[in-house]
Formats: structure tokens, sequence, C-alpha cells
């Protein structure tokens, strides 16, 4: 099958199977005498785990070592589950952090209502006032609790 028939297949983007040759987590296909590239039921599989492995959130280096593991089945698995188990422990630390930027929009929201000009706007002001110093910079902390 060809390239277009690949990314129909999996719901790959043509250049994200490109990408993902040039990374090495897909093996590159065998060309047609035209110079067309030919690909196989296991380039399907490969992209579909890639994909799934994405949708979870991994790096593409976690990718290529649960990879590594497939291409070497005797190995235990243990190693697997440390991986698995470090991607959850950054996705709950992620989740940490989204909560308290939710908190944070969520108090920022607060500050104005809709009856006011944009001059007097809450929101604007503190997103002003929180910029104004290197301290502040990229932590709006400083948003009175309300």
């Amino acid at each position: 099958m060809r390239i277009g028939q690949l990314a129909q297949l999996t719901g790959a983007d043509i250049q994200t199977i490109r990408f993902y040759e040039r990374q090495r987590l897909l093996p590159r296909p065998n060309r047609q005498a035209n110079g067309y590239r030919v690909y196989e039921t296991d380039h399907v599989e490969k992209v579909i785990f890639i994909r799934r492995c994405r949708s979870f959130g991994m790096s593409l280096e976690e990718i290529a070592v649960l990879q590594s593991f497939q291409a070497q089945p005797q190995q235990p698995c243990a190693a697997v589950n440390a991986l698995l188990d470090s991607h959850i422990a950054r996705v709950r630390t992620q989740i940490a952090s989204l909560q308290v930027l939710e908190n944070q929009l969520v108090r920022l929201r607060r500050c104005c209502d809709n009856e006011r000009q944009s001059v007097d706007c809450g929101i604007l002001s503190g997103l002003v006032e929180g910029g104004t110093t290197s301290a502040n910079a990229g932590n709006p902390s400083f948003l009175p609790s309300m």
C-alpha cells in the first residue's frame, strides 16, 4: 500500500507518518522501482500503536522504549511497568498544575463582571498588574483570593 492508504487506514497524517519514519519509530518501507514507498500490514500496526501511545500523552522516547520491548518479547515487563508508573506520576503532576491554573483563572474571572467597560476590566487590570514585576511573570498567584 502507499502512504496515502496507510494514512487513511490509521487516521494519521501523511507528514506524521514521514516524521515517525525520520524518528525511527516506524521502519522505512521498501520502495518500488518508481520510488514509491510500499507499506505493509506491519506498518499499519506500528502506526496504530504509536498513535495509541500518543493519545496517552507518551513521549516519542517512551514509545521507542516500548517498541524495543515489543521487538524483544523475552524481556521481563518490569521495565514496562516502571515506564508506565513514571508516566502516570508525570500525568498526576500535570493534573495538579492544571488544577492550580484553573483556580487562578477562576479567581481572575471573578475580578470583573459584565457591566464594566474594558477600560475598567478587573481581568485586564489583574493581568497587567501581575506582569509588572519579574517575580510575578508567568505566575498569576498574585491574584486576590475571593
